[in-house]
């Protein structure tokens, strides 16, 4: 698509879900538990305030059959669905209520009744192009321009969704110009030398995870004098000579650890300053998605909806969250022999430490075997859940497509699964792990070969 024009039909259908929603005096929004349908629904919710509209907001780790039953029994006379719902639209469909949903995962059905708008329906890529806060903001500004404001939000589920690894694209594209012309985001140049004090973003550092560095005090200290750099000093600090010869050690050491170079060029990606937030669309999205990973949406939500009380106790979510993936971090460096490799896909049971997406992401970019996808699975519940990373060589070279595997997959083990090609997520009975990994073994071995491969 031209990335200065809407398509459409796409205008039409926001269009027509504020028509919708604008009958209502109370609206209830359902969303997902990350940062991207966190920062959707508070795009949303604020739009609905400022029109006078009443609101509650529910909130899901991910959408199967159990949280479906909730919403179908909802006594709301109005549903608006944000950052989940494509692969249940049917059901919608057969829901009395009014309902809207506006989500970016792989669509598998066209809607018949209901108000469904997809990046996927308009031929735009829903995992690199349009994330649910996207769509959201998209559907705020079509119903007051005024809510072009809320656009730092939908900058800060776009970088936590991840869909400027490689460059905003789309309907990304779109927004950030638009953000940018109204002053409400400043871009900044990528880098791998992290934002704040460097003693502890570098100690904290699990994007990149440099080893001897990253969890290791001395050792950070002892990098930070390689570079001749006060332990003290901040990113704000540097000057332009201290920041190139900090960036080129960090690019050194990563280089030399084995790190592949898509993921070293990710971890050096730009980034997005917000001037109302004072902080970067990364850092507020780290601190946003810790409070749905730590079970606290509501003060996720509360941030977002510009509760200064709030942001303390996230960020102490937040630095809960990035302590337990470090921790998780050098407990894999130190067992790689813990990533199990199977003939098609690498695994790794995060059982005991969780935030199976995150360590998905790390295995793939520093520990793992670049050539094959990454699944965590995590069987501390009797639903045992699974999440799912590659890379592009996987998706554009080998025809890998973790939407799909996660769907077929967790099927096959009594379970429901889906996501992006680039990145997916599932569960099924914990029990049947075994049958899970038989099978997504055997699906990313199959979409293999018909690459020729």
């Amino acid at each position: 698509m031209d990335d200065s024009v809407l398509p459409s039909k796409l205008l039409s259908d926001l269009s027509s879900a504020v028509d919708i929603v604008r009958r209502h005096p109370f609206i209830h929004i359902y969303s997902h538990f990350d940062a991207d349908g966190l920062t959707a629904a508070s795009i949303v919710a604020k739009a609905l305030m400022r029109e006078g509209r009443e609101f509650s907001i529910t909130i899901f780790p991910t959408l199967t059959d159990p949280q479906m039953e909730i919403i179908e029994n909802t006594e709301a006379k109005c549903v608006l669905v944000t950052d989940l719902g494509a692969s249940y639209i049917k059901r919608f469909d057969r829901m009395t209520c009014d309902v809207v949903v506006l989500d970016h995962h792989t669509a598998l059905d066209h809607a018949e009744r209901i108000c469904y708008a997809n990046p996927h329906l308009y031929e735009i890529d829903g995992g690199k192009a349009g994330c649910g806060a996207s769509m959201a903001l998209l559907f705020a500004v079509t119903m007051n321009e005024k809510n072009w404001d809320l656009s730092p939000l939908a900058m800060a589920g776009i970088v936590g969704d991840m869909q400027n690894k490689d460059g905003l694209k789309g309907l990304n594209v779109y927004i950030c110009d638009e953000a940018v012309k109204r002053g409400f985001v400043t871009p900044m140049p990528g880098s791998l030398v992290p934002l704040g004090n460097l003693s502890t973003e570098l100690f904290m550092s699990t994007s990149p995870f440099i080893e001897g560095v990253s969890g290791n005090s001395e050792g950070t200290a002892k990098f930070l004098e390689e570079a001749g750099i006060a332990p003290n000093k901040d990113y704000s600090n540097l000057t332009p000579e201290e920041h190139m010869k900090l960036s080129s050690l960090i690019a050194i050491k990563l280089i030399n650890q084995g790190t592949y170079k898509e993921s070293l060029e990710k971890c050096a990606r730009p980034r997005y300053y917000l001037p109302a937030w004072g902080t970067d669309a990364a850092s507020l999205a780290s601190v946003v998605d810790s409070c749905g990973r730590q079970e606290e949406p509501d003060v996720g939500i509360a941030v977002c909806l510009g509760d200064s009380s709030a942001m303390e106790r996230a960020k102490a979510l937040n630095a809960e969250t990035r302590k337990e993936i470090m921790t998780a971090a050098l407990h894999i460096a130190a067992n790689k022999d813990k990533i199990i490799e199977l003939e098609n896909v690498q695994w790794y049971d995060t059982t005991e430490c969780g935030n199976s997406g995150a360590i998905c992401s790390i295995i793939m970019d520093f520990f793992g075997n670049p050539h094959k996808p990454t699944i965590g699975v995590n069987r501390s519940n009797p639903i045992a859940k699974v999440s799912s990373r590659g890379n592009d060589e996987l998706f554009n070279r080998k025809n890998v497509n973790l939407a799909d595997a996660m769907r077929g997959s967790c099927a096959a083990a009594g379970g429901n699964g889906g996501g992006h090609r680039e990145a997916a997520g599932g569960s099924f009975p914990a029990e049947k792990y075994e049958e899970f990994l038989k099978a997504v073994d055997l699906i990313i071995g199959e979409q293999m070969k018909s690459a020729g491969l």
